[in-house]
């Protein structure tokens, strides 16, 4: 297996396949990067077994063939290479490394490419499409609720489901929900409503362009993307989502706006107080004001006032304020309002004006 290659086309995709690849033990096939030199073409493939990726780029092959390689180090050898071509040449189990324009010389140790796992392939299964910058904005707005408690795996992922003819995406972590609902004007394939891991769609939002077009494909145990010339794919996480509806109030009687650059930036620095472990800060809303505040034991206190928009009773909710501040960072509005009916009932965050999307938030106790 010989080949010549591109230093920046190949570090660019060798880098996704990092991201895909959970281990870094050199022996195991699960460290290394699947390499196919044929046609023209090399094909890259990665997985950690649960999430799988695969692309192509074009290369001159003098001799084709496949083969494995430690992607960790394979990565790095590429990265301290110049510009240019780089000659990748297979003899037995070892690979040489070599840059068109340097005297230098790496040489790895391969694993044969029949040990690679084979990767599902999506047979059967229709693919809808739908605008890529749409679905990033959609991962956005509730990967950062979804639960870390593997005991509940069920809300280890997002939920993704049809309602009508709207893609919706929701996360919980049982003390707040994320939800957001969007429309494309196409008819969607029916498919049962299914839970999606972080990691694939981590990578997703992480990796595409805001251009062009995304290509879903949902079976029964896992799910595929497609946009550019890239193809991933992931195991679901089985089990039942929690009823959300439940957690979505049907009305709330006050609310009150703010900047939401004002907000954020007064719960960035009323956080520098907060007691790590409860991460608790309160917020007090009166007539034109609301005042954010915050107490460490033995340490001290913070306290902000900012404009606010507000004609209702003085009330005060205490909340964990990672919780509005990750919304807060993606809401993509200049104005927020919140809503509530009382201390200890759920708050919803929403952008002013309202969008297809909304945050929820229970309170804490107010100590």
């Amino acid at each position: 297996m010989k080949f010549t290659f591109d230093r920046d086309a190949l570090l660019k995709e060798i880098a996704i396949a990092q991201e895909i690849i959970a281990t870094k033990n050199a022996i195991s096939i699960l460290s290394n990067v699947l390499l196919v030199a044929q046609n023209g073409t090399l094909t890259i493939r990665a997985t950690d077994i649960k999430v799988n990726f695969e692309t192509n780029i074009p290369v001159d092959i003098q001799e084709s063939g496949s083969t494995t390689v430690f992607c960790d180090k394979f990565m790095s050898i590429i990265s301290s290479l110049p510009q240019g071509e780089i000659e990748f040449e297979q003899n037995d189990i070892k690979i040489n490394i070599r840059p068109a324009t340097r005297k230098a010389k790496f040489q790895l140790k391969s694993i044969t490419s029949d040990k690679f796992p084979e990767f599902t392939a999506p047979n059967g299964i229709s693919f809808f499409d739908i605008p890529v910058k749409e679905f990033k904005e959609m991962v956005q707005q509730t990967v950062f609720s979804v639960s870390d408690d593997e005991t509940r795996y069920f809300m280890n992922g997002v939920f993704m489901e049809k309602k009508e003819d709207k893609l919706q995406l929701i996360a919980t972590d049982g003390r707040r929900l994320a939800y957001i609902s969007k429309a494309f004007g196409i008819t969607l394939p029916d498919f049962k409503a299914i839970i999606v891991p972080p990691k694939i769609l981590t990578i997703i939002t992480r990796r595409a362009s805001d251009e062009g077009i995304l290509s879903i494909g949902i079976g029964e145990k896992n799910i595929f993307f497609r946009f550019g010339n890239y193809e991933f794919s992931s195991v679901l996480i089985e089990g039942q989502f929690p009823n959300y509806n439940r957690v979505i109030p049907a009305s709330q009687d006050y609310s009150f706006q703010v900047e939401t650059k004002d907000l954020l930036e007064a719960l960035k620095r009323v956080a520098l107080l907060v007691e790590q472990k409860s991460r608790r800060i309160y917020m007090t809303a009166a007539p034109g004001t609301l005042t954010i505040s915050s107490q460490e034991t033995e340490i001290g206190t913070a306290k902000e006032e900012i404009p606010c928009q507000y004609d209702g009773a003085e009330i005060t909710i205490a909340l964990n304020y990672l919780y509005l501040e990750e919304p807060l960072k993606v809401i993509g509005s200049d104005r927020v309002k919140v809503e509530f009916t009382e201390s200890m009932k759920a708050i919803t965050v929403k952008a002013e004006p309202e969008k297809d999307f909304f945050h929820i938030v229970m309170p804490m106790q107010i100590e």
